[in-house]
């Protein structure tokens, strides 16, 4: 019995772990010298009169990592790194078959990351809004239940803009007036979900989707502060939108992201972080439960690293939704990453814009398709009339975001219109909306009728149409090629897909990217020329400061 009770003994003290990572608190630092350093930026939109929330404590973000990887060392990290940092997620998912991952440690690796780098002044880049208090307790029941049938994004840490509902953190859109916001998942969430990816968390974003100041910085949001780009914090843009997806995809955070894009704001962020990203055709993706600005252009849309990520993430959150008409033609089933492989550009017509010619990097990379067998037309598209473009997104805001309050928010947001934002922002505007609330007025006075906002809607469509169709029928073109978001308009209003992928880098180390534009519902085109484009050139890299 004595030998029986010390075995006992010995085995409890061998289950006894002791912590191996306390996150230290964070505390806040003095950022005037940084303000007026970029009080003299050349762009407007760097010109920042904060960094931190002012009403956020970053401190619950990183309490909602510290019991998940308290076991989980820094020798782990270090050990991990090579079968996760910068891999693409077949490569990953080889490692978990092999045994080298687990998906808990998968997890516990990228929640590590952000609390390694989140944690200091100097390398923070307040692109993580929430962290799910889950995220590895969900992974440990991933490990136990896998299949040789799951789909790719099985067990892979996702980040969600933080315009998306999840049910286990609030949707705050980045707006005070929301920070209590606890609804149920949106659609594009329940398929991920489904398919067993991981809701890793939130990411930050530019408050209201860029849509509620008259000028206001790319990137910031009253609750998560001013995301900035891992390639030169303060000194290049985010981009923006879908900032702290882009910016957490850049320094690999997550395994992929979701962004959600009106007018650029996939683009932009994923050019300007050098990761891809690709805005579907509306109605590919639901866009039930995420908050809107326009339900004739909004769609959600995958933020990643890689083209091949990009196919696997895109396929896992198709489907129709009852609730969201535009889906109804959208195809369901699609694995977009299965033929990746046999992409090529070559016999393909690609529309190259002669205005942009003038961009070195971007006629280099022109150059480079035509090496790989494309066939390349200099066109001059014409001019587009923006005239009521600014109309139309503040008419759908006006009607959708009331739609969203009484279909898609939780229970305690009981706010029934945009004048109702306005009225809570004005409570505090020091606070609440440092950069003014311009736009949020506008739409609140705004008088426009439905006929008059449905005709808008149709002549919109038909001049973003007529700025591709012309010159693609005239010469037979399968793509056109554009730069970061500089046709993100146009192709917004005539509902064409685009993907960016990266296509180098200015002197300087700012990042640019290659937009590929097709007509509606040819995302499989889109994604097989990016991937053999990718694959040939091979131009991301990793922020050097976050290696």
């Amino acid at each position: 019995m004595k030998r029986i009770a010390l075995f006992l003994l010995i085995i409890a003290a061998a289950c006894e772990q002791k912590p191996k990572t306390i996150i230290p608190v964070w505390e806040p630092y003095d950022e005037t010298a940084w303000l007026e350093e970029n009080a003299a930026h050349e762009s407007v939109r760097m010109q920042y009169k904060l960094i931190q929330s002012k009403i956020s404590d970053k401190n619950d973000m990183l309490n909602q990592i510290a019991d998940q990887i308290i076991y989980f060392s820094k020798e782990d990290y270090q050990k991990l790194t090579p079968f996760i940092l910068e891999q693409d997620i077949p490569t990953i998912q080889s490692h978990i078959k092999s045994g080298d991952l687990t998906y808990e440690t998968l997890t516990q690796w990228y929640l590590y990351r952000i609390a390694l780098f989140e944690n200091s002044k100097d390398s923070a880049l307040n692109n993580i809004i929430a962290i799910n208090p889950k995220a590895v307790e969900e992974a440990r029941k991933l490990d136990k239940n896998k299949s040789d049938n799951d789909h790719l994004i099985y067990g892979i840490p996702v980040l969600l803009k933080d315009n998306v509902n999840f049910e286990g953190l609030p949707t705050t859109a980045g707006a005070a007036a929301m920070v209590n916001n606890y609804a149920k998942d949106a659609f594009i969430v329940k398929r991920i979900k489904e398919k067993g990816g991981i809701i890793l968390g939130k990411a930050n974003l530019s408050e209201w989707a860029n849509y509620y100041a008259m000028v206001n910085p790319n990137g910031y949001s009253t609750v998560g502060g001013q995301t900035l780009n891992p390639y030169g914090p303060r000194k290049f843009d985010t981009g923006g939108s879908s900032s702290g997806s882009g910016s957490a995809i850049a320094a690999n955070y997550a395994a992929v992201a979701v962004g959600s894009e009106t007018s650029g704001s996939i683009l932009s962020p994923s050019s300007s972080n050098s990761i891809v990203g690709l805005k579907p055709t509306i109605g590919l993706l639901s866009r039930g439960g995420i908050i809107p600005i326009s339900s004739t252009l909004d769609t959600p849309g995958p933020m990643t690293k890689s083209v091949i990520d990009n196919a696997i993430f895109l396929s896992a959150m198709t489907g129709k939704d009852a609730e969201d008409a535009a889906t109804t033609d959208s195809p369901e089933g699609l694995k977009y990453y299965e033929d990746m492989k046999t992409g090529t550009v070559e016999g393909l017509r690609f529309g190259v814009i002669k205005g942009f010619l003038a961009d070195t990097t971007y006629l280099e990379n022109v150059s480079k398709i035509v090496a790989m067998g494309g066939d390349t037309v200099v066109i001059a598209p014409e001019q587009m009339d923006y005239n009521g473009f600014t109309t139309l997104l503040s008419g759908d805001m006006k009607v959708d975001l009331p739609h969203y309050f009484k279909t898609y928010a939780g229970d305690s947001i009981s706010y029934t219109s945009v004048g109702d934002i306005v009225a809570f922002n004005k409570k505090d505007t020091t606070i609440n909306v440092p950069y003014g609330q311009g736009r949020l007025e506008e739409i609140a006075a705004l008088d426009i009728t439905m006929d008059s906002l449905v005709s808008l809607r149709a002549e919109m469509n038909r001049r973003g149409k007529s700025y591709f169709e012309k010159p693609m029928q005239e010469h037979n073109l399968d793509i056109i090629l554009s730069i970061n978001n500089w046709t993100a308009g146009q192709a917004a209003v005539a509902k064409y897909p685009c993907l960016t992928v990266p296509m180098g880098y200015s002197k300087e180390g700012q990042p640019k990217g290659i937009t590929f534009i097709a007509k509606p519902f040819e995302e499989a085109k889109l994604l097989k020329v990016g991937y053999a484009y990718e694959q040939a050139t091979k131009l991301r890299r990793l922020p050097e400061a976050y290696r």
